[in-house]
């Protein structure tokens, strides 16, 4: 096969997340390693997407997604980040925040063009960066605060720049970016013609009354973003792999020719029932305290534990070091303790281009039920 076709990737894998799933699944481990609840979603929804397919809403949906969800969801961004949209070029919904994210990257990135991320950074961006010849430039954000340096940012940026991606809350870590970090991407793209990649999926999902900073609430950075959003995560499906990405009239006309020819459009009852249940605000702003309080849970579970705790501002994740306890490699550890110890992690070093060699950190996820998260610490600390 070798002779016929060469690959676009060859150096990649199995996502990560697969693999410690399946390895869950072998050795009947607690999962905490990829990012999804073990609880239902709500009733309701349910009951929403029934009807919907009930009444036979069960044919294509127009490309850019259902008016009515496209106009509730303008409604929504207003109501968060004052920012109005035009709901019939500026959101366009997708097959799940990850596809928008790929979408993007494959209306701007040409082979040669630079795209900045920074890491540890969402294992799908420098894949999809590199499939239309794209040159990753990470950035490492050094443990145990990893914020960004804005300065090194700035010495990165070349002539052949031409998009930087940036996550808040943010996957793997767990941190949110600040006012300072705002302002600093300000000063960026007002010396630098780059455009911005802006990955929100957990823009609901935040700790200890701190505010989400989306893009959309800044006129100078709206103007060059693509602003990805996911309802799996807000509404507790993960499998239902539907999100959106909001931009500019003409990044979303550059972002839609890629869509249309990609999946065209999504799930249609799904986009339905969604467009009616967020008329309720209180579905995603009471998020963050729903999920905090298992944050806080898991970690005075762990509190007997050896290992250090990394704070965690929002997501579903926090970061754990454990050079109290191994010298292995975060990949073998992993392993170990699914295998031996029963709890199934995600370890750090995937989420790296050049991973840090002296690094002993992994990543437990928390949205799980209660009992569940209180099985996993026992199971760890006594180690």
């Amino acid at each position: 096969m070798s002779d016929f076709i060469r690959s676009k990737l060859p150096n990649t894998g199995t996502t990560i997340f697969t693999v410690m799933s399946a390895m869950a699944n072998q050795y009947g481990a607690i999962n905490l390693s990829q990012g999804f609840p073990n609880f239902d979603v709500d009733p309701r929804l349910k009951d929403l997407v029934s009807h919907y397919i009930q009444a036979g809403y069960n044919q294509y949906a127009p490309l850019a997604g259902i008016p009515e969800l496209r106009v509730a969801l303008a409604r929504k961004i207003d109501l968060c980040y004052q920012t109005q949209l035009d709901p019939d070029h500026e959101i366009t919904i997708t097959a799940g925040a990850t596809q928008a994210i790929f979408t993007a990257i494959a209306a701007t990135i040409r082979p040669g063009d630079e795209v900045i991320v920074f890491d540890p950074s969402y294992d799908s961006y420098a894949p999809s960066v590199q499939s239309f010849g794209g040159i990753v430039v990470p950035i490492a954000l050094k443990a145990p605060k990893f914020n960004i340096d804005w300065d090194e940012v700035n010495n990165a940026i070349t002539a052949k720049t031409k998009l930087l991606i940036i996550n808040s809350p943010h996957n793997p870590t767990g941190k949110v970016l600040r006012a300072a970090d705002i302002e600093a991407l300000k000063e960026i793209v007002d010396k630098h013609p780059v455009l911005l990649l802006s990955d929100e999926v957990y823009e609901h999902l935040i700790f200890d009354d701190l505010p989400h900073l989306s893009i959309l609430k800044e006129p100078a950075l709206f103007a060059r973003s693509f602003v990805t959003f996911s309802f799996g995560k807000s509404m507790h499906a993960t499998g239902w792999k539907l999100g959106y990405c909001i931009a500019p009239r003409q990044l979303s006309s550059e972002f839609r020719k890629m869509h249309q020819f990609n999946v065209f459009c999504v799930n249609r009852p799904l986009q339905h029932a969604i467009a009616d249940y967020i008329e309720d605000t209180e579905t995603y702003s009471s998020l963050g305290r729903f999920y905090q309080e298992k944050r806080d849970y898991f970690s005075s579970q762990m509190e007997q534990s050896r290992f250090q705790l990394i704070p965690s501002e929002g997501s579903y994740f926090v970061l754990a070091d454990y050079s109290a306890l191994s010298d292995l490699n975060d990949l073998d550890y992993t392993a170990y303790l699914t295998k031996e110890k029963g709890v199934a992690t995600i370890p750090l070093s995937p989420f790296y281009m050049n991973p840090p060699q002296d690094q002993r950190i992994i990543r437990f996820c928390f949205a799980k039920t209660l009992d569940l998260l209180e099985e996993a610490a026992i199971n760890l600390k006594h180690l």
